[in-house]
């Protein structure tokens, strides 16, 4: 398909001499350059397969979130009251 594309000067001078420095056209040149930043796109909007997994992790019960949530402050407050003692 044919198209018309208006690019900035210095762009068009690097892409053609980028394009003769591999010895290829421009129009592969382009052709090539948009197929690689498309491809590069799709890959950022794939899920990562880690996140994949997140639906098959057990959910963890609300009581326990608290429990796990409570200790760790607990945890803090003495930690900071040690601390305290030690700077005093």
């Amino acid at each position: 398909m044919k198209t018309t594309i208006d690019l900035p000067d210095p762009v068009f001078r690097r892409a053609k001499a980028t394009a003769a420095e591999r010895g290829v056209s421009l129009k592969t040149f382009i052709t090539e350059a948009v197929e690689s930043r498309l491809s590069a796109v799709e890959l950022s909007q794939q899920v990562k397969p880690w996140m994949a997994l997140i639906n098959e992790l057990p959910a963890v019960p609300k009581d326990v979130i608290e429990s796990i949530t409570l200790r760790v402050a607990e945890a803090d407050a003495r930690d900071m009251a040690q601390q305290r003692e030690t700077h005093s």
